[in-house]
């Protein structure tokens, strides 16, 4: 099935102070996530001091289509695309177990420089994307420089499809780069013109990254928070208390990011807008025992409107959602990823998980068996975000021989990765 038509200062210093970090689905204070925060260039945790020239404008592309015979969105029509029942992601020969299992993993690495062992991953096709944080950029040129060693491995691969280059780039806090979006999700609800402080914030958001050569923005958060101050509000990383606010901002900026060829995600379903402020599902399990009709009518409420904007990806949280399922985090539930988001909102492109590090799910086990849990609860991509590549390795690992021994369904697995290869064809 197709996807729907169409695709603060005082507070601000006093996190600073505290060294105050966020992840994808994390509230400040841990930097264990996928997405530790960045001030503002030259402050605290910058990867680029207020002297580092700021990132060329990339040219915009044109808005979004769709590939109708995939059901993704296809966010650069001059890119190559999927064709036909070809599975292989542009490669003659079936792939083997590892190749489809590392066509679902994205991987991190340390520092500046990525090392030998990521390059050779890419060039074996056996990596779908990398995930950049603040310690992987001393400046935008030197980010550029790293795109293109990353892109020629991917070119020398048997995978002709773009890597998933991406990074957190929310707004205020949350970003890793300098520059746009400079105002946090809570200042863009605040704005005396929310729907255009939003689009310009994607807009720039999609600028900035493109200029860089990145092409999916783990943004926007489309969290819908109950109690000021609490997990969503704490970092203003929430842009209303209102489902309906948030709905029509977070649709803003993934249309308005997507007309600049980046991918936008909304993140993090089926939502953490009741988290209490001392919630962190990085380092153990968080359970959220709202009642279905707020699930439904409040935190669920914003994914409709960002299906029907097309948006490329939706990250699902790791707390534990009793009246959706009591027995496990969201990304590693059926019922969540398929009933829920699948079924119930209509969504059709990629799945991706928050930090597969995160200590909520301590119980599952290590890092393969944490894999293998998100690839048969329907999560489509494996977010590695540990700054190690061996953890990449592991979770593709574990998935390939789960493929092989039956325990994953091929067709099921290669659906998964066939959507994430389509994603790639659409972008640059």
């Amino acid at each position: 099935m197709s996807l729907r038509t169409g695709w603060v200062v005082t507070a601000l210093a006093l996190l600073l102070a505290s060294g105050a970090v966020t992840s994808c689905g994390s509230p400040p204070g841990t930097d264990t996530g996928t997405a530790r925060a960045t001030t503002t260039p030259g402050g605290p945790g910058s990867p680029a001091g207020p002297d580092s020239p700021a990132p060329t404008a990339a040219t915009v592309t044109p808005t979004p289509t769709q590939d109708p015979s995939r059901g993704t969105p296809t966010l650069n029509p001059t890119a190559p695309q999927p064709t036909g029942p070809d599975r292989s992601g542009d490669q003659a020969d079936e792939p083997t177990p590892a190749q489809l299992a590392g066509r679902r993993v994205v991987y991190s690495y340390p520092g500046l420089t990525p090392p030998p062992a990521l390059l050779a991953d890419i060039r074996a096709g056996l990596a779908a994307g990398v995930i950049f944080f603040g310690e992987n950029v001393s400046s935008p040129e030197q980010l550029r420089s790293v795109v293109r060693q990353l892109r020629e491995a991917q070119q020398q691969s048997p995978v002709q499809a773009p890597l998933l280059l991406m990074t957190d780039q929310e707004g205020g806090l949350v970003r890793r780069l300098p520059g746009a979006p400079e105002l946090s999700a809570r200042r863009i609800g605040q704005a005396a013109d929310p729907v255009a402080a939003a689009t310009e914030a994607g807009t720039g958001a999609g600028t900035n990254l493109a200029g860089v050569g990145l092409n999916v923005n783990l943004a926007p958060v489309l969290d819908v928070y109950d109690v000021p101050g609490n997990f969503a509000d704490r970092a203003e990383r929430s842009f209303s208390s209102d489902p309906d606010v948030v709905a029509a901002l977070g649709t803003a900026f993934i249309k308005a990011q997507q007309k600049t060829g980046v991918a936008a995600t909304a993140k993090h379903f089926p939502g953490l807008g009741t988290a209490p402020a001392n919630s962190n599902t990085d380092t153990g399990p968080v359970t959220l025992p709202a009642g279905l009709s707020r699930l439904r009518e409040v935190d669920e409420a914003p994914y409709p409107d960002a299906v029907a904007a097309d948006v490329g990806l939706v990250m699902l949280s790791w707390a534990v959602y009793p009246a959706l399922d009591p027995d496990h985090p969201a990304g590693l539930s059926a019922t969540v990823v398929e009933r829920e988001l699948r079924e119930r909102i209509g969504f059709q492109g990629v799945t991706i998980t928050d930090a597969l590090e995160a200590g909520a799910l301590q119980a599952v086990g290590t890092t393969g068996p944490r894999a293998v849990a998100a690839a048969l609860a329907g999560m489509d991509l494996l977010l590695c975000s540990a700054r190690d590549t061996g953890q990449g390795e592991e979770a593709a690992a574990a998935l390939a021989e789960a493929l092989s021994s039956g325990r994953l369904d091929r067709d099921e697995f290669t659906a998964a990765a066939d959507r994430v290869t389509a994603l790639r064809s659409g972008l640059g």
